[in-house]
């Protein structure tokens, strides 16, 4: 119950928006790595492709479940995530290459000005969340491409290659028995009830949830 939704969100923002080749190498940013779906997309940049795979978080909790999960760095967006990332340090003592490709998967419009200034020229940014307005204006000195993510445009407008969906679950349904892809579930929030449903939702809003959120029965 915990993987579907975010995996094909994940899978979609990795390979259809941003359109990452298995071979590729480079450096991708997950904005929020913690969350349900960079809980996915880092397993899936990790395992997957060539890239080299930097998340944001911003607690002890947070940044050690990004690393369990396969980041290869983890910087803090608390504050200015430019300056997080120019602190960042590589086991040689190197700073971190400017990112090809970027993830925003939550407070997009925070963090805007940072992911304009950081991420390299002619490269990729995706976004899932409902930001408020941005800028487009900053990315266009780098013709940097802008890609929106939103798993549902398949089903919603029954596209040709609607189909794609069911062979993106089977193959992570395949990768999740194989021990390749790690379940993203962090907790079960009780039974399918208003309450609990609102409870879960608190949870959410707080910004301090890790992984993904189930309920049960009802």
């Amino acid at each position: 119950a915990a993987l579907p939704l975010t995996a094909l969100t994940a899978w979609e923002l990795l390979f259809d928006r941003l359109q990452v080749a298995r071979d590729q190498p480079g450096t991708l940013l997950v904005i929020g790595g913690a969350g349900g779906v960079g809980s996915v997309l880092v397993q899936l940049a990790r395992k997957l492709t060539r890239l080299t795979v930097v998340a944001t978080a911003s607690r002890p909790e947070s940044r050690d479940w990004c690393l369990r999960l396969g980041a290869h760095h983890v910087v803090d967006h608390g504050g200015s995530l430019a300056t997080a990332w120019s602190a960042a340090r590589t086991q040689d003592g190197q700073g971190l290459a400017a990112p090809a490709y970027v993830a925003c998967l939550t407070h997009t419009d925070r963090h805007w000005a940072d992911v304009a200034a950081l991420v390299a020229p002619q490269g990729k940014v995706a976004l899932i969340d409902d930001p408020e307005a941005i800028d487009i204006r900053l990315l266009k000195r780098k013709s940097v491409s802008l890609h929106w993510e939103f798993m549902f445009t398949r089903s919603l407008f029954a596209t040709d290659d609607m189909i794609a969906q069911h062979r993106i679950l089977t193959e992570v349904a395949n990768l999740v028995d194989d021990g390749v892809l790690s379940t993203t579930l962090a907790g079960v929030a009780g039974r399918i009830t208003a309450e609990d449903l609102r409870q879960a939702h608190a949870r959410l809003e707080s910004g301090s949830s890790i992984g993904k959120l189930v309920l049960e029965g009802f």
